[in-house]
């Protein structure tokens, strides 16, 4: 009989100690050891994470998502890897596939990654339209093929060499409720908004007044999100808010009214560019 393929499983956490327990489960049959790379957590989340003996737990201050998906793979021991965020779980049919794959290094080794569907739940019911389904990503892969990208928050992984897909489903449980899914349409509008003043980009006010409209047609008409019911004309109208909230949050920037958004986190950094007053000086 052959070797089991090991992998391991990385998650970057701060304060998630109402999702790591979950989360941690879920990966617990496929994983040999499972990376938490956290950034200082204040509540039970470190705690709770070392209850599980396959658990490594690692601190490492938060400057930006993309750097802190890549710095925990540098954690992982074994090649292949499998990566998730805490409020994110692996579906039954997703473990089985995993464990199909796992009992066949050859057929596994054929492939530098696999894009996995994720299935978010939201408003009392799962979303299969609104562009939030299937929205396939490599998520588990080999680490020395492989490499987190993206503008922050909204990281992906990129691998070279061949890429295959599995069926099962991550399930993504995002929101709470509307009004936490509020608080994070502020949050990630503010990252965006900062990185993008900072690699220069301009406020442009018709910006403001069509790119909403445009992303609201785009999420409730093209991509079906009509068909996710009230849930679906929320997505669409969160969406629009979101964009104009980038944008405008550019304008704060540019007239130097404030110099970084008050809710950005005080350790994130520009990502991976120089400031613009560093650029003057060049």
């Amino acid at each position: 009989m052959n070797k089991m393929e090991p992998i391991s499983g990385a998650i970057i956490t701060y304060n998630e100690e109402n999702n790591i327990k979950e989360c941690i489960e879920s990966l617990y049959d496929i994983c040999e050891e499972i990376i938490i790379l956290d950034s200082f957590s204040t509540d039970k989340t470190k705690e709770i994470a070392l209850s599980y003996p396959k658990v490594k737990f690692f601190q490492h201050e938060f400057d930006g998502h993309v750097e802190q998906k890549n710095r925990a793979l540098q954690f992982c021991q074994n090649q292949w890897v499998i990566s998730l965020d805490a409020d994110e779980r692996i579906s039954p049919k997703l473990k089985e596939e995993i464990l199909e794959l796992k009992k066949n290094p050859e057929k596994m080794n054929q492939y530098n990654g696999f894009k996995i569907p994720r299935l978010t739940y939201h408003m009392g019911s799962f979303i299969y339209h609104s562009g939030w389904y299937p929205q396939r990503r490599y998520r588990l892969f080999k680490k020395d093929f492989a490499i987190w990208v993206g503008e922050n928050p909204h990281d992906y992984i990129e691998i070279k060499g061949k890429g295959g897909k599995l069926k099962g489903d991550i399930i993504h449980y995002s929101f709470k409720d509307l009004s936490h899914q509020i608080d994070t349409i502020n949050k990630f509008s503010s990252i965006v908004a900062f990185n993008r003043y900072y690699r220069n980009r301009t406020f442009s006010f018709w910006k403001c007044i069509y790119k909403p409209i445009i992303k609201f047609i785009e999420i409730y008409f093209f991509k079906l999100g009509f068909l996710d019911g009230f849930p679906g004309f929320t997505i669409a109208v969160a969406s629009s808010f979101s964009t104009f909230l980038k944008n405008a949050k550019i304008y704060e920037l540019h007239k130097q009214l404030i110099e970084r958004p008050s809710n950005l986190r005080p350790d994130y950094k520009v990502q991976n560019h120089q400031s613009k007053s560093q650029h003057k000086k060049g």
